[in-house]
């Protein structure tokens, strides 16, 4: 199964790959909280539909919820995705820049494995990668000095 969503994903990236933005266009706005070299690796796509997974042995698995719930933004590897319209909400934008970090530290088959552990076990909202990214977004959203990110996010991990 695992497999199959990695596969899915990889072709999702390869279809939008021209498309995509790097997120070096944030080093001012981010600046502080996330390293130049790693908005560099990042990528963002704007589109009218969120891209999802959509398989049988998902909704078998509970996820029928977290599939069909209306998202601004998701993230795939080292780019995610975000509803056009919301080009410059910079908390988006951030939240989404920390699950790239978790997709970097766990590696995909894991944060696929664990993501779908804590949406079942917690629901999305209390699901701990999204605690992490939310408290972390509202952290910026807030205003409040720089922060290393990455480093934060490796020891939280």
């Amino acid at each position: 199964m695992l497999d199959n969503i990695e596969k899915w994903i990889d072709e999702t990236l390869e279809k939008y790959s021209r498309e995509r933005t790097s997120c070096e266009v944030f080093a001012e706005k981010f600046t502080g909280f996330y390293p130049v070299e790693f908005l560099n690796s990042c990528y963002f796509v704007v589109v009218d539909e969120i891209p999802k997974p959509d398989f049988p042995e998902l909704h078998e698995m509970g996820l029928t919820d977290f599939i069909e719930m209306d998202v601004d933004g998701i993230t795939y590897k080292n780019t995610y995705f975000i509803k056009k319209g919301f080009e410059t909400d910079y908390r988006l934008h951030f939240h989404e820049l920390v699950h790239v970090l978790q997709w970097q530290l766990l590696g995909a088959q894991s944060f696929i494995q664990r993501y779908i552990q804590e949406i079942n076990m917690h629901g999305y909202r209390n699901a701990p990668l999204e605690k992490m990214a939310y408290g972390l977004d509202s952290y910026f959203a807030a205003g409040q000095k720089p922060a290393n990110i990455p480093a934060f996010v490796q020891m939280k991990i």
